[in-house]
């Protein structure tokens, strides 16, 4: 991006499109880079910290009122260094300070703002600040007085203040091991969630309302164990009022990040890539434990919406689309009647209008300037919501919608690839692709996953986290290991070659030598070569994405059956272990650790298929494995040529595993034990059961 005839800070030279979004601002910002803090040092002044993300909407609010407004910019050119921070290509940064948000305020969010001393220890943390001060919230021409002040005046408590949350801090994210976790942790996680399901409209808590996936990929489990409890209905309540609401996006597909009302009507509108891949993943696991097609056309609509607006000529996935256009929040997505009406007609529109909910006052509660709008937020029925499934006259008029809808001035999108975001997304490809028999959605997974590893792995087998404008870039981290890998384990049950399942363990191998804690065990967030920030810290909790140190149990458990690596297994328990004090007081704050946790406590299967991926025996027996909920079973496929041979090298324990008469022969093996081998698809699933 080219800066012209505007006054540029340091940001211009960035690659992120959101520090380059605040490039023109008079703040004098840095990045976050050394030389700010040696100058803040020199200059004895504290840093002026400010973390956000490209497609958040307080994030522009705060820019808009304060740091594009040169009397703010004045006072926080005079009293701090000030640096930008994007969340998503520093969330190592993130993670620290937003801890550290939490122990202050008792809240976190974004924009997030921190005042720190030159040696990066905070004294202050608040998330958005309004310019003036109102309602009892400072705003930022009283708060920077006061800090310059409290600077100069009282500068040693200050500095004894920080001292002292960076000891607290510390204690805090020293965890040693604990008892094993049992099963009754599974038990107590479902309650939590079941006591804050909102039984009418779906999801959990009131507002604002999450999608949070895997709180949803942890109940479809819980149902395979306690068939009797209500966690089936859970699921499928929160995903039909999810899809039924306007938090979907009926006209584009996708989901928007979350819902500000308990109905998922009134969404923050930016579109993650993050959230498209998990609520794939969940839809299409909700299919096939229930059979409903409305789960997999919305699993198909969201890889529809990924695929045609957030994928890179070179087959890479962006990160994000913003919430605003036109200088509003939502409004690319807004519908006044009378547009309806000009572009279906006038009997499509009447159907349609009492569809979708449309009214000629507007259908939520907005206010511009001080008047009613008249904009609608396109929602269903809950019958609604099965017909715009079913019926090809309703789909016809959103196209219409579509079309028309492209014209208008679109959301900035966010065009960074990152590393771990990418894994999600193509462990979602992969699964939807086996699940629903699509082979275009496994060849846009293996695109994104040949790519990121031609252009995000260095040469000696390290990732790097962030890609942009042919500039790759940032260590990767924890996550980035992870996530791949996930996706890489998804991949290989998806297209079967080999070569995935190898990347796999080799990046497996190379987070376990540079993240893994000799001492206590369970990883790092960040290697133990790049920048330490405060502390090294390791993350377990699993909030808007899961975290690192879930997603990598999950993945040593799933290799350790792959491979036939034991050891692997070992480290797992030995996360299982760290982290068990903590996951057993708030157990729903860590659904996908459990959902690790259950994975190996379910006494996991090997499903090994020996035959020619071409014959229709193997691939009729791989359907009818594919088209079932089997959360706890792993799938090798054994060619009969040289990747056959590569198997059995990866694997040890195939070897001896052949063709019975010739024909495609299923190995069925659990408890260290293997089932006679079949050739009938069909006593594959009830040695399963």
């Amino acid at each position: 991006m080219t800066f012209t005839g505007k006054r540029t800070n340091r940001l211009a030279s960035e690659k992120s499109p959101y520090l380059l979004q605040h490039a023109t601002n008079p703040v004098d910002w840095y990045p976050w880079c050394d030389e700010a803090f040696q100058k803040a040092l020199a200059e004895n002044k504290p840093v002026f910290l400010s973390i956000g993300y490209s497609a958040c909407h307080w994030c522009h609010v705060m820019a808009h009122e304060s740091f594009e407004d040169s009397e703010v910019a004045t006072l926080m050119n005079n009293t701090f260094i000030c640096i930008k921070v994007d969340r998503e290509e520093r969330p190592d940064i993130d993670a620290v300070y937003m801890q550290i948000c939490h122990m202050f305020t008792g809240s976190g969010g974004w924009p997030l703002t921190i005042i720190m001393t030159p040696d990066k220890k905070p004294f202050f943390a608040a998330t958005y600040i309004p310019k003036q001060s109102r309602f009892g919230k400072i705003g930022m021409v009283d708060l920077i007085p006061r800090i310059r002040d409290l600077w100069e005046v009282r500068h040693n408590d200050l500095q004894q203040s920080a001292d002292d949350m960076i000891l607290l801090l510390s204690e805090i994210s020293t965890a040693r091991p604990g008892e094993e976790l049992t099963s009754s942790v599974l038990d107590a996680a479902y309650q939590q969630l079941a006591d804050s399901f909102d039984s009418l409209h779906g999801g959990f808590g009131t507002a604002p309302k999450f999608p949070t996936p895997h709180n949803l990929l942890f109940l479809l489990r819980y149902h395979t164990r306690r068939p009797d409890s209500a966690a089936l209905s859970m699921v499928e309540t929160t995903l039909q009022k999810m899809r039924a609401g306007g938090v979907y996006d009926h006209v584009g597909f996708g989901f928007h990040r979350y819902a500000t009302d308990p109905f998922w009507l009134v969404p923050h509108f930016e579109k993650m890539l993050y959230d498209q891949a998990l609520l794939c993943m969940v839809y299409t696991e909700a299919y096939q434990a229930t059979g409903n097609c409305l789960y997999a056309a919305t699993a198909s609509d969201i890889i529809t919406y990924v695929l045609r607006d957030m994928t890179s000529p070179d087959g890479a996935f962006y990160s994000a689309e913003d919430a605003d256009s036109e200088g509003e929040e939502g409004r690319f997505y807004l519908w006044h009647t009378a547009e309806i009406d000009m572009i279906l007609g006038e009997l499509d529109a009447r159907l349609f209008k009492q569809l979708f909910n449309v009214k000629e006052s507007g259908n939520f509660s907005e206010h511009v300037n001080g008047h009613r709008t008249g904009f609608n937020i396109l929602h269903l029925t809950d019958a609604g919501l099965h017909k715009v499934i079913a019926d090809l006259r309703v789909r016809a008029m959103l196209k219409k919608l579509f079309r028309h809808r492209a014209k208008r001035i679109h959301p900035h999108k966010d065009d960074k690839i990152l590393t771990d975001w990418n894994g999600l997304m193509i462990a979602a490809l992969a699964k939807a692709g086996r699940v629903f028999a699509k082979r275009n959605y496994i060849a846009a997974a293996e695109t994104a996953a040949q790519w990121l590893i031609k252009n995000l792995l260095t040469v000696d087998g390290r990732l790097l986290h962030r890609y942009r404008e042919h500039n790759a870039g940032i260590p990767g981290q924890a996550a980035d290991y992870s996530f791949l890998v996930w996706g890489l384990i998804e991949l290989y049950q998806a297209a079967f070659c080999p070569g995935y399942l190898i990347i796999a363990r080799d990046l497996m191998e190379k987070m376990l030598r540079h993240f893994w804690d000799e001492q206590n065990g369970g990883f790092f967030t960040v290697a133990d070569d790049a920048e330490q920030v405060l502390i090294r810290q390791k993350d377990v909790y699993d909030g808007a994405v899961p975290s690192a140190n879930s997603v990598g149990m999950y993945n040593l458990l799933r290799l350790s059956h792959l491979l036939g690596n034991a050891e692997y297994e070992n480290k797992a328990y030995a996360i299982g272990r760290l982290f068990s004090h903590q996951i057993n007081i708030q157990p729903a704050g860590h659904i996908m650790f459990l959902v690790a946790y259950e994975f190996a406590e379910s006494q996991p299967a090997e499903i090994v298929i020996v035959g020619d991926e071409q014959d229709e025996k193997t691939r009729n027996m791989l359907l009818s494995i594919n088209k079932c909920f089997l959360p706890h079973v792993v799938v090798l496929l054994k060619h009969t040529d040289q990747r056959g041979r590569q198997i059995d090298a990866l694997c040890g324990f195939t070897k001896t595993m052949n063709l019975l008469n010739g024909q495609t022969t299923a190995y069925v093996c659990k408890n260290f034990i293997c089932n006679t081998p079949t050739i009938d698809p069909d006593k594959i699933i009830s040695n399963l059961r």
